[in-house]
């Protein structure tokens, strides 16, 4: 199963025990966006869900993997912490920094409603199992997840 929308944004990929995705972009900070939207859709179809709740987040990591790793860990610490189911996702910014890598970003979706929201899946944690950042021959980036389920 993949979500789609124009071009290919991620897909699922067979996981014995847990669920791992791939999502695709034409940047890295698209890939990160997109692995995100196929983190959530593990647990609620996020389409069709509204954005009345946004929260700016930044998170750093000394390598680009880490930092994948930490934009996912912080959206799920928020989706359990502020009771928002994220369906949105804009990066502004991926930078080098002295000591590795900077995210600047921004989740936007709506508070769970238990009435409404159907959860499929819980998702415990994100893993650095399997976690592949690459670039392909071209030019087009590719992240590849493992979340515990």
């Amino acid at each position: 199963m993949a979500g789609e929308i124009g071009e290919q944004k991620y897909e699922y990929l067979y996981h014995i025990a847990d669920a791992k995705f791939r999502a695709y972009g034409s940047t890295l900070e698209e890939a990160y966006e997109n692995a995100a939207l196929a983190m959530f859709n593990v647990m609620i179809n996020t389409s069709g869900l509204g954005a009345s709740e946004s929260k700016d987040i930044e998170v750093g990591s000394p390598d680009i993997k880490g930092l994948l790793v930490e934009w996912l860990s912080e959206l799920l610490y928020l989706f359990e912490v502020d009771g928002i189911i994220f369906s949105e996702f804009k990066i502004n910014s991926i930078e080098k920094t002295n000591d590795g890598f900077l995210l600047k970003g921004r989740a936007s979706g709506e508070p769970i409603d238990l009435s409404r929201h159907n959860f499929d899946t819980q998702v415990k944690a994100v893993t650095f199992h399997d976690l592949q950042v690459e670039e392909d021959e071209t030019g087009r980036f590719w992240v590849q997840v493992v979340v515990d389920t």
